[in-house]
């Protein structure tokens, strides 16, 4: 993977808009996560809440064009209708791109025709104001680059999310899972999405100057089996994370997707554990954290 920069120097940011999971949590979003380039903002995932987040981060939403769909669980595509039609309630009139893996695009297409057609129908034909239904361009991509402009380019990466469990093969072939790398005037962040220590991750991370990266639970709390399989199966932990940003020479590392819990101590508790492996810069990110390139 090559960097891609331009003569104008555009200021790059990652906002962490969601950092919790599947499991409900007061205190945070479901997961999502924005790089703005610029003028640009791209969505990495559309979790449970991200309309509002993005609304409280300050985002136009008619200004959305690039979605980032990393695999198919609900806590990750449960709101990706809400970014469609909302952006549009907000004055979108061109359309917007959701990509992700196989079968994104039927998913699009089930919302668009199945659950929320009336409701498109409703507000195109009874409301004018909003001039229409601005079109979904609904993507499924494969590794490598998806995405470019002449200021920055994607590219996705297979992850390992769950694919040690036992599933029948038939469903492992339509389970494909992505992160993603975003190159932009010399700099590089990395999106995890939900995985454990793979090799399509270390592609992703190498050498990038900030990695946001799943990390459900401390080493500390992986105390039953359950917790161990999950660790070893689908979601990195603190007994890893730390190793991978070190291993992949990552400049800053950021963690999210974190379960749900009652006090701070096991945060601390985490940040000593990854310390201990990763002595890069650590933030264990919350809502609305938003880390400068």
């Amino acid at each position: 993977m090559t960097q891609h920069s331009t003569g104008t120097e555009l200021p790059v940011r990652i906002q962490t808009l969601g950092t919790g999971g599947p499991r409900p949590d007061p205190e945070r979003a479901g997961p999502a996560t924005v790089v703005k380039i610029g003028d640009e903002t791209l969505l990495f995932d559309a979790g449970r809440g991200v309309v509002v987040q993005m609304v409280r981060a300050g985002i136009a939403l008619e200004s959305l064009k690039d979605v980032f769909i990393t695999h198919h669980h609900f806590d990750h595509i449960g709101d990706v209708f809400d970014v469609a039609l909302s952006t549009w309630l907000h004055g979108r009139r061109h359309a917007i791109a959701f990509r992700g893996p196989p079968d994104t695009k039927r998913i699009m297409n089930a919302l668009l025709t199945q659950v929320y057609d009336k409701d498109i129908e409703w507000r195109s034909d009874g409301e004018p104001t909003h001039g229409g239904w601005s079109a979904i361009e609904a993507i499924d991509v494969a590794p490598g680059p998806i995405a470019e402009t002449d200021h920055w380019r994607v590219f996705a990466e297979p992850v390992v999310h769950g694919h040690g469990l036992a599933f029948s093969q038939a469903f492992l072939k339509r389970w494909i899972c992505y992160g993603y790398r975003v190159e932009s005037q010399g700099k590089v962040i990395a999106i995890s999405g939900d995985t454990v220590d793979c090799a399509g991750l270390r592609r992703l991370a190498k050498g990038a100057d900030v990695l946001v990266q799943c990390c459900y639970l401390a080493d500390a709390e992986i105390d039953s089996e359950h917790f161990r399989n999950l660790a070893k199966y689908t979601l990195a932990c603190g007994d890893t994370v730390g190793k991978i940003a070190a291993a992949c020479n990552v400049g800053t590392l950021v963690l999210t997707h974190h379960r749900p819990r009652g006090d701070m101590a096991m945060i601390e508790r985490l940040r000593e554990e990854v310390a201990r492996d990763f002595p890069g810069r650590l933030i264990i990110a919350n809502d609305l954290d938003e880390v400068a390139l």
